[in-house]
């Protein structure tokens, strides 16, 4: 680990990241902006193929049309700053994989640097097909969702029907060496 970096804090703040859906309209500063972009294209991916873009999204009509496209996204018409991920559309099952690394370092990232982040998901095909007009993304690449990011004023749930929070004991998940074998 690198001097003067503490682990442990590090661990803790992972284990706090929370998926935030409600934002100061403070723009958030370009250097953290780099700094988010440099983790993002420093991720690992399958094979180093690197295959995605990124589209940094800051125009309040471009963040309420992508908002438009389902309900449950309708949150991230009031963001300040979202980034579309794309990925070329060469191999769905490694750039879902790839997709998803670097999304949750995007989401770490921010958190470590103070700020929030949310995952919002274009939806079915139709979906994507609109959000891929919106965003100028040629047909034959892939987006299923942009990272919002910003200084949240909660990451307490705020729709109508929210997911339980918590998460399950150790106990319950964890098994040695076969599926079932529970631990100690």
């Amino acid at each position: 680990m690198a001097a003067g970096v503490n682990a442990r804090e590090a661990v803790r703040e992972m284990r706090n990241v929370r998926q935030a859906r409600l934002y100061e309209p403070t723009p958030v500063p370009d250097d953290i902006l780099h700094e988010l972009l440099e983790v993002a294209r420093w991720t690992g991916s399958a094979r180093n193929t690197q295959p995605w873009e990124f589209i940094v999204i800051t125009d309040p009509e471009q963040l309420r049309k992508i908002s438009e496209i389902r309900t449950p996204i309708n949150w991230v018409a009031a963001v300040p700053l979202a980034i579309a991920i794309v990925l070329n559309g060469e191999d769905a099952t490694t750039e879902a994989f790839d997709e998803g690394r670097v999304t949750e370092r995007l989401l770490i990232a921010a958190r470590l640097l103070g700020l929030g982040g949310g995952t919002a998901w274009f939806g079915d095909e139709a979906q994507r097909a609109r959000a891929r007009e919106i965003l100028g993304i040629p047909a034959d690449r892939a987006a299923h969702s942009v990272v919002a990011l910003g200084y949240p004023t909660t990451t307490k749930d705020h729709r109508p029907n929210p997911a339980a929070g918590g998460r399950k004991p150790l106990a319950e998940l964890v098994s040695e060496n076969r599926l079932g074998k529970r631990r100690g």
